[in-house]
């Protein structure tokens, strides 16, 4: 499975994983699908939502890093300074938290719908947390 469909309150984009770059974190991911979960607007990040994840622990270190994410790149970042979550960028975004600057492995692309990613950025920054979904395509 390379694609994913993710559905993120009405909007729903394709996505595809970045094996090449980040194997490790797409196998940890597929394992996960179908994921639901809910996604909230980030605090420090910029324009960015995020899916805080707590202490859950992949066992993975960094790969395909990043602490700037383009539009539709989707990090997963594994813990250690800041809990694991996972970090969609819609718009201009430097990774961060409280405890400062973060990289987070850069392992999914959205590539179809992406048209879409400010308005569910800004639907969740003003009307708050929307339903997501990952599942194969």
């Amino acid at each position: 499975m390379d694609r994913i469909r993710i559905t993120a309150g009405p909007f729903v984009f394709g996505a595809r994983f970045e094996d090449t770059n980040a194997p490790y974190s797409c196998a940890a991911f597929r394992q996960l699908l179908p994921y639901r979960q809910r996604i909230i607007h980030v605090r420090w990040s910029g324009e960015a939502c995020w899916i805080p994840l707590g202490d859950h622990d992949f066992g993975l270190g960094f790969e395909n890093a990043t602490s700037y994410p383009a539009p539709g790149q989707i990090l997963l970042y594994p813990g250690g300074i800041s809990e694991t979550e996972i970090l969609l960028g819609y718009g201009a975004c430097q990774f961060a938290s409280k405890a400062g600057q973060l990289a987070g492995n850069h392992f999914l692309t959205i590539d179809q719908g992406e048209g879409n990613l400010t308005a569910l950025g800004k639907m969740v920054l003003w009307q708050g947390a929307q339903d997501i979904e990952f599942a194969a395509a």
